[in-house]
């Protein structure tokens, strides 16, 4: 598209139909897929159809576009006809006269129609696109306990109508662009009037207009283009296949912004807590969500810190284990050739790879090579003596706990942390550990997303913050008036264009 588009600057519209075509057909020599349709007017004037094939309603085409033309169409009299009188003939409104080489290949490439007049040279864009789009169905990728099962598509237009069914208030904006030179993909991003704050929906638009790439193909392009801190194994946008996630985040005055041909959304700015806390936790009892989320918390501290807290105190501190405890892992240790370390470190890298395959395998067998491939391997390394029982207990308690996050990307995070984190323990001990957790916690709380302190709502620790990070209060207690949730969010500018400060 890159050549198409240089070459098609340096050429004009000519005055004579015929010559569009033919450059035209210049510009897309060697494409198959794109139709030259002759039909003659009513009139006897000859004119030709410009189309991709498989992103256009034939039957649509024929009966709105074809038909009028060669039954309806007359010259007006008394002066020269003009494009205004051909789009009057046709049985569709979405129908317009373009001027340029430039607007002409944007139309025909996002499935637009030209209609090409041979003597009178009018070229008119007219929409009947129509192509093959995945139902609406429920998101795989995020498990449903309890809400709506609707999950976003590949189609953005799709995707807005969601959002719109959900917050149905003129204050619903919605604004587009499109990036990629190449691709020329439509980028989307949804706030509410009034609840958003301006600066944060300016720093937004800022952003996604600085995105210089060649192609746009997922979402994730624009995640990695924005964000503040690139280097960060943390995510700085919360990701979502649901619609009624992605509705109760702008109903907070966040920012969501979706991408052509991505069923994944992006949410900013994104909070630690937001990665720890699940849909279902709005649309249970306040008492069991709170629950939930608690879980949650542990489980996600037990699965960083679990292998590295095992290493620091199996190597350097015996002394902090119960007598009979130490001399049952002793005995269980007694024939494993390799330290602790090295221990947890095979046992981690085979976990890891293990649930790789399943991710990848298809799903019907997938999880049974997880947890069996798991099982077998972990009581074959036990039999041949390579891993103490006890480690593997512990690998096993920390994957099952790392799978109580909620967000994959935060998942990620937390399981490659665990590796330095592991190594600082491994040769250090406690103070290893301490080490890890103070460089990973002055991390956090420098780390920013859209200007928004990452840790909001532990840092400074307020009581009333808590009540949506900790604790989960009844949703009459939690629904903000529209001013209090505009002022949640204190986006400051970045001091760099580059996306990549």
């Amino acid at each position: 598209m890159e050549q198409l588009t240089g070459r098609a600057k340096k050429v004009q519209w000519s005055n004579e139909g015929t010559e569009n075509i033919q450059i035209l057909k210049q510009l897309f020599e060697r494409c198959s897929d794109v139709v030259f349709s002759p039909i003659k007017l009513q009139n006897g004037e000859e004119a030709t159809l410009v189309y991709i094939d498989g992103l256009i309603d034939d039957k649509s085409l024929d009966e709105h576009v074809v038909q009028p033309l060669v039954t309806r169409y007359r010259e007006p009299e008394g002066r020269p006809p003009r494009a205004e009188d051909v789009i009057d003939t046709l049985f569709t409104s979405k129908a317009e006269a373009i001027e340029s080489m430039d607007q002409a290949l944007e139309l025909l490439l996002n499935a637009y129609t030209l209609l090409v007049t041979h003597q009178t040279s009018f070229v008119i864009a007219i929409e009947a696109m129509q192509w093959d789009k995945r139902e609406i169905q429920e998101p795989e990728a995020e498990a449903v306990v309890r809400g709506p099962r609707e999950g976003f598509v590949e189609n953005i237009q799709t995707n807005t109508s969601l959002l719109r069914l959900r917050i149905r208030t003129p204050s619903l904006k919605m604004e587009t662009l499109k990036k990629g030179q190449m691709t020329k993909t439509a980028i989307t991003f949804a706030y509410i009037e009034g609840v958003t704050n301006e600066q944060l929906i300016e720093e937004v638009r800022r952003r996604l207009n600085s995105i210089s790439l060649n192609s746009v193909l997922d979402s994730g392009y624009v995640e990695q283009s924005i964000e503040d801190n690139p280097y960060s194994p943390f995510p700085q946008a919360v990701t979502t296949e649901r619609p009624d996630v992605a509705a109760s985040h702008l109903l907070e005055g966040r920012v969501v912004i979706l991408v052509q041909g991505s069923p994944v959304v992006l949410i900013v700015p994104a909070l630690f807590a937001s990665f720890v806390q699940a849909a279902e936790d709005f649309y249970e009892r306040a008492l069991f969500g709170t629950a939930l989320r608690l879980l949650r918390y542990v489980s996600l501290f037990v699965a960083l810190l679990g292998p590295s807290l095992y290493v620091s105190i199996i190597t350097f501190h015996q002394e902090m284990i119960p007598t009979n405890l130490l001399l049952t892992m002793a005995k269980a240790r007694a024939h494993v050739p390799f330290p602790a370390l090295i221990e947890a470190l095979l046992m981690e890298v085979m976990f890891e790879a293990l649930r790789e395959a399943g991710a990848r395998l298809p799903k019907q067998i997938g999880s049974a090579v997880s947890i069996v491939g798991a099982l077998v391997i972990g009581q074959a390394a036990i039999s041949a003596g390579l891993v103490s029982a006890p480690m593997v207990m512990v690998v096993a308690i920390t994957g099952i706990a790392s799978f109580l996050v909620p967000h994959y990307t935060m998942g990620i995070a937390i399981r490659l942390l665990r590796f330095p984190i592991m190594l600082l323990s491994g040769f250090l001990g406690l103070l290893g550990l301490m080490m890890g957790v103070i460089l990973l916690m002055t991390h956090l709380l420098t780390l920013k997303s859209f200007g928004t302190p990452y840790l909001t709502g532990f840092s400074p620790i307020r009581l009333r913050q808590l009540k949506d990070t900790l604790l989960r209060l009844p949703v009459w207690v939690e629904d903000l008036p529209m001013e209090r949730a505009a002022s949640r969010q204190q986006p400051n500018r970045r001091e760099e264009d580059d996306p990549h400060p």
